[in-house]
């Protein structure tokens, strides 16, 4: 079920690296943006007043400690600088207003920017509506790479984890390229149900794609998350997925169905849910035109070992 698209938010562009539009605004904050736009680490976007002056305080203890959660389950993650966490944040709730869910609260929300110079994924949280969002954690992603048959540019918008489109599991097995399209036996496929898609090839337009978010083949194609290259899915680190599956991040609705006497196969029984889960994922495009710093493209040698059509592998 998708709510809504946004695919022109208005955020900050990026002029010169490490140059930012609202400056005074960027020079409130007490994290040392001065020192770091003089270092030059561009971030491409800005935040408000507000999140800039409140993106140290507000949220539920309990919730935010599932930040060190994912220090300790996450190798492969992202520094995000605290000024373009309040960034993104306005970011997120930008999109969720666009997608008749800016009230939302008290539950993790996973952003994705599908931005070609980001490739990111954030999981945020805030505890009531009007709070500043505060980001749990990041890591590198791979969206759809137009240009080959069959490969759609990752949708813009907010979409919703629902039983309705059952999540399942990988097998493992290897397809026709070697290739463990899905990772390791076991990974959860996270399934968004059908979407119309900006296809990639051909003349392009609209068409329906399936949307999904789930890991890829850990020694093909895990190294190469930071640049886009899946055929429109959200592939994401192997630790990230079972951390978003161990403690139910996006599981609001599974959880609910459980309560309900329903069983849900997909569902570990070793698992520790969060009693704040979420259901959405919202994706978003920043369109900045600079790689910041904090998202580095994969390492070369990584590049280097591509094989010919890995990324058929969704």
């Amino acid at each position: 079920m998708r709510l809504a698209a946004n695919a022109r938010l208005k955020v900050g562009q990026v002029g010169q690296v490490g140059h930012f539009r609202g400056m005074r605004v960027v020079r409130a904050v007490r994290w040392g943006v001065r020192a770091m736009a003089a270092m030059g680490l561009g971030l491409g976007l800005t935040p408000s007043p507000a999140h800039a002056a409140h993106i140290a305080g507000g949220a539920a203890p309990g919730a935010l400690a599932l930040r060190q959660t994912f220090v300790d389950e996450v190798p492969r993650r992202l520094k995000v600088p605290a000024v373009t966490q309040a960034a993104y944040a306005d970011v997120l709730e930008q999109a969720l207003t666009a997608g008749k869910a800016g009230a939302l609260s008290n539950e993790y929300v996973v952003l994705v920017d599908r931005n070609t110079f980001v490739e990111a994924l954030f999981i945020y949280f805030r505890a009531r509506s009007g709070d500043t969002w505060r980001l749990i954690g990041a890591a590198p992603v791979s969206t759809g790479r137009p240009g080959s048959y069959d490969h759609f540019v990752t949708p813009t918008g907010v979409f919703v984890h629902t039983p309705a489109n059952m999540d399942y599991r990988a097998e493992g097995t290897l397809n026709e390229n070697h290739i463990r399209g899905y990772g390791q036996h076991g990974m959860r496929i996270y399934d968004f149900g059908w979407q119309q898609g900006e296809r990639g090839w051909g003349k392009g337009g609209v068409s329906q794609m399936r949307l999904q978010m789930h890991a890829t083949d850990p020694d093909v194609l895990e190294p190469l998350l930071g640049m886009r290259h899946s055929k429109g899915c959200v592939r994401i680190p192997g630790a990230l997925n079972q951390f978003l599956d161990r403690h139910g991040v996006l599981d609001a609705d599974y959880d609910a169905q459980l309560r309900g006497g329903r069983s849900m196969w997909v569902l570990k029984p070793e698992r520790q849910p969060t009693p704040w889960a979420g259901r959405y994922m919202v994706v978003v495009d920043t369109r900045q035109h600079v790689r910041p710093y904090w998202s580095p493209l994969p390492d070369s040698r990584a590049r280097a070992r591509m094989p010919a059509h890995a990324d058929t592998a969704d």
